[in-house]
């Protein structure tokens, strides 16, 4: 049975023994919300003060009255007033966006029977540069990785493909149509999945279910992405984790549900550094930061990646704009892995050799 322990200095942990997987109830999906039902190309037109909403960097940004626009599938606008602002920690950084993640607040009374329907908050990766192609297919890629990962589990977050028009009420700004996607919130992901979040610093590794685990943490070493911790809250922040929710009850069990891909190898962002405590050349070295597990779980977890291995790669193949080129590129990353782990000697050298053995943290 599992308990919860806090101590003097505040963090919170787990402590007891995690059910065996085939105890766990893995998914009880509910009915999609409306906005995450399709993959089908989302036209959206946004009018807000963008060169005010723009210009907000910090961690606790103004909101800022905002309309957002669509046609239904009988051809109608619907048009719909909410409040708009930045957010992000990295690509809120001027230097790196000139056009930063944003979130979309949206009064329930407003919502009502339209594609939003039941949502209230909303995260929106953006094209971060205007202008450039590649930052569209930097957003692009990053989407296609959310797929890939929601092929994998239904514990993920969903994902919803637009192309977006910014109109400046200001009339400071350019209007623009970029690529962009919405991002289902993590409230809704854990209930459709039959969870709650859990909000808590740190949770140890031995009180994660260990297939999701072991799942989250080979895809990460798949994507080649080192910028996350499913199991402490980044420095700073009271929740954990770092680009990872914990979910579950907290009687147990508990599954991390990874998002935030853009620092990823597979990707290459031009602003993505790999961080220096790894001694990574760059990004598209692969490192696997797993924790050290009986062989049997990685077997259960590779099992799934070879079964969607033709679905993964026909789900890149077939994004419209997604350039050749980079398509090329990623599908041969991919293929590195794939023979990563159908190869003893490889997989025995670059993941269970390089395995963190770990009582917590990390």
């Amino acid at each position: 049975m599992y308990r919860f322990i806090v101590f003097v200095f505040g963090t919170v942990a787990l402590a007891g023994t995690c059910l065996p997987a085939q105890d766990v109830p893995v998914s009880v999906t509910s009915t999609p919300q409306p906005l995450f039902a399709s993959h089908d190309l989302l036209e959206l037109t946004v009018e807000a003060p963008l060169r005010s909403v723009l210009r907000e960097r910090g961690q606790e940004s103004a909101e800022y009255p905002a309309t957002i626009s669509y046609r239904d599938g009988s051809g109608n606008q619907v048009a719909i007033d909410l409040e708009i602002s930045t957010r992000g920690r990295r690509r809120l950084d001027r230097s790196i966006c000139r056009f930063p993640p944003l979130q979309l607040d949206f009064p329930r009374s407003e919502v009502g029977e339209t594609i939003f329907a039941n949502q209230n908050h909303l995260k929106v990766v953006t094209h971060c540069q205007d202008g450039r192609d590649e930052y569209e297919q930097y957003v692009l890629q990053e989407y296609l990785v959310y797929r890939a990962f929601n092929l994998l589990s239904d514990l993920s977050f969903r994902v919803r493909l637009a192309r977006i028009t910014y109109v400046d009420l200001e009339k400071d700004r350019d209007t623009v149509t970029e690529y962009a996607f919405l991002i289902e919130h993590k409230d809704l992901m854990a209930e459709r999945n039959g969870w709650g979040v859990l909000e808590i610093p740190l949770i140890a590794p031995e009180h994660f279910d260990p297939d999701q685990l072991s799942l989250v943490e080979v895809f990460q070493y798949m994507i080649g992405n080192t910028d996350w911790s499913a199991f402490r809250a980044p420095s700073g922040e009271p929740e954990c984790c770092h680009n990872a929710k914990a979910i579950g009850d907290m009687a147990g069990p508990v599954f991390s549900v990874p998002y935030d891909f853009d620092q990823a190898g597979l990707i290459r962002a031009r602003y993505a550094t790999p961080d220096a405590r790894f001694n990574l050349r760059n990004v598209g070295q692969r490192l696997y930061r797993g924790v050290c597990r009986p062989r049997r779980e990685f077997d259960r977890a590779l099992a799934s990646f070879n079964e969607q291995k033709d679905a993964i790669y026909d789900l890149y193949r077939a994004q419209q704009d997604l350039e050749p080129k980079r398509l090329e590129r990623m599908l041969d990353y991919y293929d590195d892995f794939y023979e990563i782990i159908n190869d003893e000697k490889r997989f025995e050298r670059e993941i269970l050799n390089k395995c963190r053995r770990m009582g917590g943290g990390g």
